[in-house]
């Protein structure tokens, strides 16, 4: 009998030289990691939500199609009646049904760099060539570079986080719009923080113009991180290929009906994103205020930051002893050095990291 798998045999060396993604334990931390809504659904909503789950026969398989949820989606975040539109569990599942799609020997996925992690990550477990395109000092996108690699790379598809994870802030219209005129395939803009950005700076309404243009978003952010849904909007010939890489059933039924009932009651949600935004700019301009910091301008629910005296994992660590969880991107030599990133909390949590912060440094 053996006494070993045959795993170091048969998996990919590019999967073995992966790391999992880890994900740190909250407990009873402050938690302010994970860009997540910090409120909960509010009680007197609370309830009516359990009562509409009631119906749900789940010995069924859900809908395929989400039927009722689809529509909803497409009034909510004002997809055009041109585009088409496909769910993922989560944007994680999106992206890396993109890159399926595209895969093969030669082909390169580009994206600026720092950028949302998954982007590369799925990009080396399709078996891709990757190329990460340094933004600027300000994390503004290089355009000169970015000209230079689509013309080099001749990319299959180029993927723009805008706002940018996790440097925060919206790249310029006009850039991504010329970056849409050059490349030869796919763009796809991953609007995953749209919701905290001021109105006139996202491309949904751009997909009528731009039939190489992708748009996706997700639920995440504005509250529903458990339910783990996301979607992509697009010409329905790029949806028409990727729905044959979509599992089966991908979205469950709860998924399903919770999404439909917080649509129902968006408002709810929209009135925690503006608290989450005064709370962002109230956070912002602490930081800015504090000597030995220097904070980054954001369109989003967190704040980059970066502490002087290379003390960043020092200040992180001392950070978890008080309880209180947030990002540490720290990387000697990178654009991120000495760079943490905090998620906007409820107001008694910012106040409690101000606090802790200002006390260590």
């Amino acid at each position: 009998m053996k006494n070993t798998t045959s795993a170091g045999r048969w998996v990919r060396d590019v999967i073995k030289q992966q790391s999992s993604y880890h994900v740190p334990p909250a407990g009873d931390f402050i938690k302010l990691d994970a860009m997540e809504n910090p409120w909960p659904m509010p009680p007197e909503i609370n309830q009516a939500w359990r009562e509409s789950l009631n119906d749900l026969q789940l010995n069924r398989y859900p809908d395929p199609q989400a039927a009722d949820l689809v529509p909803r989606l497409r009034t909510v975040m004002a997809i055009p009646d041109q585009a088409g539109i496909m769910l993922g569990n989560g944007s994680d599942e999106l992206i890396q049904v993109i890159l399926m799609a595209l895969a093969g020997d030669q082909v390169t996925v580009l994206s600026p760099s720092p950028s949302f992690v998954m982007y590369e990550v799925l990009a080396g477990a399709c078996g891709l060539n990757y190329a990460g395109i340094p933004l600027q000092q300000d994390f503004t996108l290089d355009m000169p570079a970015m000209r230079s690699a689509i013309e080099s790379h001749q990319p299959a598809v180029i993927f723009l986080a805008s706002p940018n994870n996790p440097t925060g802030s919206a790249f310029q219209r006009s850039d991504i719009e010329e970056i849409l005129e050059l490349a030869p395939g796919l763009v796809v803009v991953d609007e995953a923080y749209q919701p905290f950005v001021k109105q006139g700076k996202d491309f949904m309404s751009r997909l009528v113009d731009y039939p190489d243009l992708i748009v996706m978003r997700t639920l995440s952010k504005v509250g529903l991180a458990g339910i783990r849904l996301g979607l992509i909007a697009g010409h329905p010939d790029w949806m028409k290929e990727l729905d044959k890489l979509r599992l089966p059933y991908n979205i469950n039924s709860l998924t399903q009906a919770t999404a439909c009932f917080a649509i129902d009651h968006w408002s709810v949600f929209r009135a925690q994103i503006e608290n989450i935004c005064t709370e962002r700019d109230r956070v912002y301009s602490a930081l800015s205020s504090m000597q030995g910091i220097q904070a980054f301008p954001s369109d989003t629910n967190f704040i980059l930051f970066r502490v002087s005296g290379n003390r960043a994992e020092n200040i992180h660590a001392q950070l978890l002893k008080e309880k209180i969880l947030i990002k540490c991107l720290h990387r000697p030599g990178t654009a991120l050095e000495n760079c943490l990133r905090v998620t906007i909390g409820r107001p008694h949590e910012n106040d409690a990291f101000l606090s802790s912060l200002t006390s260590l440094l």
